[in-house]
């Protein structure tokens, strides 16, 4: 038998299988044992190198039509066999196919991504520049270069979760003992690193995640999102940093919202105060809410210290300033009226798919 005739008897032999198959198992048999590494098909062709030369481009020929009629004719049997598997399940399974399919429900940003956001786009609208810094700081930038002596409470482990003891050996790191590596507890450090590499007048925030060690309770998170903000120009007074809050405020709170200035104390900021806002819920009148004062805490304030000038080079015979520091989770447990900030991080998509 010359080899037209076996490529033929070959093909034959194998679409005669194909046909016969009645399940992908059986159809993958019969390619296997026709094109596979030891089929009748890739058998044949290996032997085209002794075939004469003259009738070697008419053999290559048929043994290419031959091999191409051959996958043709499994592929459709494979697609056919697989519509015959999905119509024998669906018949089985007596699924109605006019039943509409489960979508994927579209995702949405965080709320506190939402509100860190439209935050961040009220003050930059006023002119501000956004700054960011690292989360690993030295208590240099953390602490001292923002005018908190060493013997401060916010030092103290209880306070502020230390990383590693870099000190000189033999020398104590800080006089409570603490290292001088630490997870920063306030952006503030960012305003610090922007004054020594940027020249006033100066109109930034720095929003982002700080640490603490508290317990997760209602009021209290372990790691949150803080926003302060920092302003270096000359002639600036306590009336421009009343001015921007009462704006902000009433940006992100609502248009009739009040505010109210307590004095208090702050390391870095003299004068200082604490900014309370109007509650919501009751317009002032006293609620549960508001514990019956009518007012919400939202953020503290005050004019920049001139030490803290000092630490950075600043001249603050020629400049003032003001700094401010807010909460975004408080802003958003404000806003929409939420009992308990631990709901922001709980992952609880009955809480997170209402914003």
């Amino acid at each position: 038998m010359g080899m037209s005739e076996e490529l033929s008897a070959i093909r034959e032999q194998v679409l005669e299988g194909i046909a016969k198959a009645t399940n992908l198992e059986e159809l993958e048999k019969v390619r296997v044992a026709s094109m596979g590494k030891k089929g009748s098909l890739t058998a044949i062709m290996r032997m085209m190198g002794q075939v004469p030369a003259d009738q070697r481009p008419q053999m290559g020929q048929l043994a290419n039509t031959v091999r191409a009629n051959v996958e043709t004719a499994i592929r459709e049997r494979q697609l056919a066999l697989k519509r015959e598997a999905l119509e024998a399940q669906l018949n089985a399974e007596a699924t109605d196919i006019t039943l509409p399919g489960r979508r994927l429900s579209p995702g949405t940003q965080h709320l506190i991504e939402q509100v860190r956001e439209e935050m961040e786009d009220i003050f930059i609208s006023m002119g501000y520049t956004i700054e960011t810094g690292p989360y690993v700081e030295t208590t240099y930038y953390n602490f001292t270069a923002l005018n908190a002596p060493e013997d401060h409470p916010s030092r103290s482990g209880k306070d502020t979760f230390y990383v590693v003891d870099n000190a000189p050996e033999g020398k104590e790191s800080h006089v409570l003992g603490e290292s001088d590596v630490l997870l920063r507890t306030q952006t503030s450090g960012v305003q610090v690193h922007t004054m020594e590499t940027k020249e006033p007048p100066i109109y930034m925030i720095c929003p982002g995640t700080v640490f603490r060690p508290d317990t997760a309770d209602a009021n209290h998170l372990p790691q949150f999102t803080q926003m302060e903000g920092l302003v270096v120009d000359e002639g600036i007074t306590f009336g421009d940093l009343k001015g921007t809050l009462d704006h902000f405020t009433r940006e992100i709170f609502g248009k009739d919202r009040a505010t109210r200035y307590r004095p208090h104390f702050f390391p870095f900021t003299e004068p200082s105060c604490e900014v309370d806002v109007s509650c919501g819920v009751c317009h002032g009148e006293g609620c549960r809410f508001c514990k019956n004062t009518g007012w919400l805490e939202i953020l503290g304030c005050g004019m920049v210290d001139p030490n803290v000038f000092k630490y950075c080079g600043i001249d603050s015979e020629k400049y003032t300033g003001f700094a401010f520091g807010i909460g975004v989770e408080r802003v958003a447990a404000l806003r929409y009226d939420l009992p308990d900030l631990r709901m922001l991080i709980s992952g609880d998509q009955r809480v997170l798919r209402q914003f």
